[in-house]
C-alpha cells in the first residue's frame, strides 16, 4: 500500500468532516437567525391581538374546532393502524 492512496483516501475523510462540521454549524446558524426574525416581528403581532380582544365565544368556539380537529385525527390514526395490522396478519 503506498502512501499516496492512503493520503487519498484522507484527503476524502478530511473533506467528509469538514463538510459536516460546516452543515451542522451552518444549520444552526440558520435556526438562530431564523428565531431572531421571528422574535423581532412578533410583538406587533402580539399588540395588534392585544388591542383587539375577541370575545369569549369566539375563543371558546375555536377550542372546540381544535379539539374537534385532533379527535378527528386520532381516529383516523387509529384507523390506519389497524388496516395496517390486518394487512400485516393477513
Amino acid at each position: 500500500m503506498d502512501w499516496e492512496a492512503v493520503w487519498d483516501v484522507g484527503k476524502w475523510v478530511l473533506a467528509a468532516l469538514a463538510a459536516g462540521f460546516i452543515g451542522q454549524f451552518g444549520k444552526s446558524f440558520a435556526l438562530k437567525l431564523i428565531s431572531r426574525r421571528r422574535d423581532k416581528h412578533s410583538p406587533s403581532r402580539q399588540t395588534e391581538a392585544a388591542a383587539t380582544p375577541m370575545p369569549p365565544e369566539t375563543l371558546l368556539e375555536q377550542e372546540r374546532l381544535r379539539a374537534a380537529a385532533k379527535t378527528a385525527k386520532k381516529l383516523a390514526k387509529a384507523e390506519v393502524k389497524q388496516i395496517k395490522k390486518a394487512e400485516k396478519d393477513s
